[in-house]
């Protein structure tokens, strides 16, 4: 049998599965990762406590897989397939990028785990993920001899590429502070309260003084900010989330153009579905399309926001049992 896990800084999933039942989990376990020292403690008191057998493992982890090992972000592990599997004595491990393994389980989902942002009607073609959480992951899926192929990617940390006014003052401004600006840093979780601190200061809105208050006292403002934006109680989280909603149009849109992905984009991440009326209200839409000439062309790409948090357990699981 399997055991396929997707880790991640805040928690970890974790099941087994059998090529008899394929994607249908046989046991499974969601863990805080922080109170764990390292993922083989994870595993080993999971297989003890489910009392399975399993020969194999493939893990998604946040950050890249160069030569079998990976350091996991935002985490104090250092995960290596060599030492997973002479630790758990399995014949193989695997480790994947958590965006790689969230493109395997793309083509699995079934409608009901899919929100769609526009009308165009689904096609095959290349398909891209891009995932803002704490982070922003993207993953390309090339449609090749009737399968999906999955690469990697990294394109998160290329270079912010501002499409309007607001954006280069964002810009000029961040890149006083970090020097290297990347779409991750405006475009994540982690972004989205440097274009509140902007914002604030340059006075496009007086700071509630509620929120001042709510953000000092947060160990991450982000939620908060996000919370008052869709709520309508902010005027500056609400400026705050229409441009990181513009953005994220704006860079799915690269990455669609980059591969031509006309069989779809999927946004996938934490914040995506917590955002779904934003999502839809056009302003996504809007930056998206904005690619004159291709403008037409992108218009007719599905857009989708993923609603099933197991994506990329399914993709674990996935590749594995295809292995």
């Amino acid at each position: 049998m399997l055991l396929a896990g997707d880790i991640g800084a805040t928690k970890t999933n974790l099941a087994i599965f059998s090529p008899d039942t394929g994607l249908t989990r046989k046991a499974e376990t969601t863990v805080r990762s922080t109170q764990y020292p390292s993922l083989k403690a994870i595993v080993v008191e999971f297989l003890a406590a489910v009392d399975l057998a399993v020969d194999k493992a493939v893990f998604g982890v946040p950050g890249p897989v160069v030569g079998g090992e990976a350091e996991v972000t935002n985490l104090p592990w250092i995960v290596s397939e060599g030492r997973l599997r002479d630790d758990l004595g399995l014949n193989e491990v695997k480790l994947l990028n958590d965006l790689e393994s969230t493109a395997y389980g793309v083509p699995h989902l079934p409608a009901d785990d899919l929100f769609s942002l526009n009308d165009a009607r689904p096609r095959e073609g290349n398909k891209v993920v891009l995932a803002p959480g704490t982070g922003l992951g993207e993953a390309i899926l090339v449609y090749h001899d009737g399968r999906y192929h999955v690469i990697p990617s990294e394109g998160g940390h290329a270079d912010f590429a501002p499409t309007n006014l607001f954006e280069i003052r964002l810009l000029r401004n961040l890149i006083g502070k970090f020097g290297h600006v990347s779409y991750e840093r405006v475009c994540s979780g982690s972004g989205i309260p440097h274009i509140y601190a902007f914002l604030r200061k340059n006075r496009f809105a007086p700071e509630l003084p509620e929120m001042k208050d709510a953000l000092r006292e947060a160990e991450d403002p982000t939620p908060i900010i996000v919370q008052k934006a869709m709520t309508g109680e902010c005027e500056l989280s609400i400026a705050t989330l229409n441009a990181f909603v513009s953005i994220l149009g704006a860079e799915a849109s690269n990455l669609t153009l980059k591969v031509m992905a006309t069989g779809g984009v999927y946004l996938g991440g934490g914040i995506p579905p917590k955002i779904l009326s934003k999502l839809k209200d056009g302003t996504f839409m809007a930056s998206f399309v904005n690619k004159g000439r291709f403008a037409d062309m992108l218009a007719h790409v599905p857009v989708y926001v993923i609603l099933n948090d197991k994506t990329a357990l399914l993709g674990a699981a996935s590749y594995g049992l295809e292995m």
